[in-house]
């Protein structure tokens, strides 16, 4: 056990974080989508809900400054957007992190999502709120 690591963090994911290099992206899945199937590192957070893990996630992990878009969610396809996306921008905002949000169809951010690092297979009951952060550098 460390100090200052939140519980919710277990030692795969902090695991993940670390390998993971500049332009790297993790995919925070929410508990519809097919994370198993995807032929992508999946880590468990069953249980968990994606707007507490990617609070945790960004005192950790710094967004990438070098790209046009550095957050992706998967859009819904309706004029209305999800509510949980305003979840997501209100952490993004709070956590001091520099973002900008691309929406991606739904096979088009299938695809996105099969090469990224990893997928964190979270409980999240909201319909689309999956999201991908492109990692950035530490300076």
């Amino acid at each position: 056990m460390l100090k200052n690591i939140p519980a919710i963090i277990s030692p795969e994911l902090m695991m993940i974080l670390m390998e993971m290099g500049h332009g790297d992206e993790i995919v925070l899945a929410d508990g519809n989508y097919p994370a198993e199937s995807a032929g992508v590192l999946t880590i468990r957070a069953d249980g968990h809900s994606i707007p507490e893990l990617l609070e945790a996630i960004l005192f950790f992990l710094p967004l990438d400054q070098f790209e046009a878009h550095n957050v992706f969610y998967m859009d819904n396809g309706q004029e209305a957007k999800p509510q949980i996306w305003q979840v997501y921008e209100d952490i993004f905002k709070a956590s001091g992190e520099n973002y900008s949000i691309k929406t991606l169809e739904r096979f088009p951010f299938y695809q996105k999502a099969a090469q990224a690092y990893a997928i964190v297979a979270t409980g999240e009951r909201s319909l689309y709120a999956n999201i991908i952060l492109k990692k950035g550098v530490v300076y």
